[in-house]
């Protein structure tokens, strides 16, 4: 990966604040990202319905400047059967090409809820081997908390000269993967991201309820200050991951289609966890078999 060019803005870790986007706003090379999806309710028992926030971006606002990046045609693999699922190199080369990006752009990604799909986008630019790119902590509940500026209708990509790919095949795992860790013969830690209710089991519309046996919960919705939307720091994170202080120096996150396992892992880099994969199958995929086990205590 080249260096970012002398006039971008450099981002020293996962997350920036709103303080530091506005500060940058306009920079040369900064490409903003809206990846809002908003989950349905209610849910179907053929699962969860998801809506494009694309609309909301052109009616409702969005930050100036901001690009909308489409998580379900352009950022996934729309051939594969589970919604959302990760593209392959070439795919995502295209993808980053199409909102403005290439190799020395500074990429700041947000959402319009709790900051799950946001990090999806940033965990594939970091898996395909490209790190100057940041959540916005916050995202866009916390701009407009601050009434900060926002602007409507569609923002044409910057013109970009082409992403190149690095792919990181360690930040993920796959199927067999996980039923050797749940087999005992590899060593890693399972981290479902999903709410406590389903992964209890008591809740949910999958074929099976429940979590992967072994797997402790750590539900993405408990990682954002819900007075601020901001992500938790300091004890107040240390405090919610505490069950993974003493696990294994291998952390696979996972959730229903690998997005709140996203934030999981966000949050686990924040805190200094260096070994964090995930399980992009996820329920989707473990579920369709039927001979997967599953751990429901409380159904």
């Amino acid at each position: 990966m080249s260096s970012p060019a002398p006039s971008s803005p450099v981002v020293s870790g996962p997350v920036v604040s709103t303080q530091w986007l506005a500060d940058h706003l306009g920079s040369d090379n900064l490409v903003i990202l809206d990846a809002t999806v908003f989950a349905l309710a209610p849910v179907t028992p053929d699962g969860p319905r998801y809506l494009s926030g694309r609309e909301d971006y052109l009616t409702k606002g969005h930050i100036p400047g901001a690009v909308f990046a489409d998580l379900f045609d352009i950022f996934s693999d729309p051939t594969n059967e589970f919604v959302f699922s990760r593209p392959s190199a070439e795919l995502f080369e295209v993808a980053a090409a199409s909102v403005g990006i290439d190799n020395d752009t500074t990429v700041i990604v947000y959402d319009a809820v709790v900051g799950q799909w946001a990090a999806r986008i940033w965990w594939l630019f970091r898996a395909f081997g490209y790190d100057d790119v940041a959540v916005l902590d916050g995202g866009l509940t916390k701009w407009h908390a601050e009434t900060r500026p926002y602007a409507t209708g569609e923002v044409r990509p910057r013109v970009a000269g082409g992403f190149t790919a690095t792919p990181r095949p360690e930040l993920w795992v796959d199927k067999s993967f996980v039923e050797s860790v749940v087999d005992g013969k590899t060593d890693a830690a399972l981290v479902c991201s999903l709410p406590p209710a389903e992964f209890a089991g008591t809740a949910g519309t999958r074929p099976c309820a429940g979590h992967i046996p072994g797997s402790i919960s750590l539900p993405a919705a408990t990682l954002v200050d819900p007075s601020t939307n901001a992500f938790l720091r300091g004890d107040a994170l240390k405090a919610t991951l505490a069950p993974t202080v003493t696990l294994s120096a291998q952390l696979v996150t996972y959730c229903g289609g690998g997005i709140a396992a996203a934030a999981s892992a966000l949050a686990l880099i924040r805190a200094g966890y260096e070994h964090v994969s995930i399980y992009d199958g996820s329920l989707n995929e473990w579920t369709a078999d039927a001979a997967a086990p599953l751990s429901a205590p409380g159904a």
